[in-house]
């Protein structure tokens, strides 16, 4: 694909042409993101499945479900003790027949004995090799094509997450020529600044936000409910959830998208910035299911943080001459770009308004 410059001037066609050659590029990125994270789908559904194994509550049990299980492992855990215990009681036997004074029907019944403790011990390490590693909860399946298609749902998913870099980058590239040289310095700041804030609300969703929310959805008056988790609603979840948290984090491109185009001004964003917080915590109650006021504050607090330090950015970056509306006030002159006396055509439009 020809690099395309702000000046060139190109037909539909030629638009068309080089948005289908970055469509396969993107796809093609797609089939070889697809093709790995299938691959390591096991690795993918382990980790996507933890919060839900951890969010059973250590001693509570009160779904039945949770006690059956509970019961099961108990027992296999005790066969499991009792087991050397019957093969030392064994040797034992084999040691007691085999001493001299002993009367044949006397060593006929501790032989006799001793395989049975034999057939006992063995059965008990089989029954104790078939104790579960992890008592938590895992999603369930339905259907019958449904492992295949939650197991595909989430290695398509992975794959998006790991090609959102190239695919945002495809997408800037087209659009970049038509900005000039000043937009640019603008523009190219927060094409790079998107997929870094994405990744970091993924991370804080995953890692901070969803265990807490499926802890406390899951463990909601459990002792009155059998509780299945079907793996189609609880995929769907997480990523409805990490998704609105890497949207969420897109913050501080907002506020320098308001401030670099000039309407809104740095001044007003620290002056209205209690509404912001009330905002915010609206926000975090929204997208936080657990009513605790931990978990809010939690979600809250880096969100904060990001308005506070789009705050702090935008001043650094806060345009010197007005921004959209200044430069239309001036006359869109643009050394740059080629001065001009001209001024807009008042039957064009009026320039933004700023909010103030």
């Amino acid at each position: 694909m020809r690099p395309i410059g702000h000046d060139d001037r190109i037909s539909i066609f030629d638009h068309l042409d080089e948005l289908r050659s970055r469509l396969i590029w993107c796809v093609v990125a797609f089939v070889i993101a697809f093709g790995f994270t299938y691959w390591q789908n096991s690795a993918i559904l382990d980790i996507v499945n933890r919060p839900l194994e951890r969010a059973q509550q250590p001693g509570k049990g009160n779904d039945p479900l949770e006690q059956a299980a509970r019961y099961d492992r108990a027992v296999g855990l005790a066969l499991g003790s009792i087991a050397p215990a019957l093969r030392e009681t064994s040797s034992a036997l084999d040691r007691l027949a085999s001493e001299p004074g002993v009367s044949p029907e006397t060593r006929a019944s501790a032989l006799q004995a001793q395989q049975g403790l034999d057939r006992a011990a063995r059965r008990a390490g089989a029954a104790t090799a078939l104790v579960p590693t992890s008592s938590g909860r895992r999603p369930v399946t339905l259907g019958v094509a449904e492992p295949f298609t939650a197991t595909f749902t989430v290695a398509a998913y992975a794959a998006l997450i790991l090609i959102l870099p190239f695919l945002l980058w495809q997408a800037y590239a087209f659009v970049l020529p038509a900005f000039d040289r000043r937009e640019r310095r603008t523009v190219i700041p927060l094409m790079a600044l998107a997929p870094l804030l994405f990744a970091g609300g993924v991370l804080f969703g995953y890692f901070v936000a969803l265990p807490r929310a499926v802890d406390f959805l899951q463990n909601f008056n459990d002792d009155s409910f059998d509780i299945l988790v079907q793996a189609r609603d609880y995929y769907r979840f997480v990523i409805f959830f990490v998704g609105l948290m890497g949207i969420v984090f897109q913050v501080p491109i907002g506020v320098l998208i308001l401030t670099r185009t000039g309407l809104v001004t740095v001044r007003t964003l620290w002056r209205h910035q209690g509404y912001v917080i009330l905002g915010i915590a609206v926000v975090a109650a929204v997208i936080t299911p657990t009513p605790d006021p931990f978990t809010m504050l939690l979600t809250m607090a880096p969100l904060v943080l990001l308005y506070e330090l789009s705050i702090g950015l935008a001043w650094l970056l806060r345009p010197r001459d007005g921004g959209i509306r200044g430069r239309w006030e001036g006359g869109w002159n643009d050394e740059e770009d080629g001065p001009t006396d001209e001024t807009p055509d008042p039957g064009a439009g009026t320039p933004p308004a700023r909010v103030s």
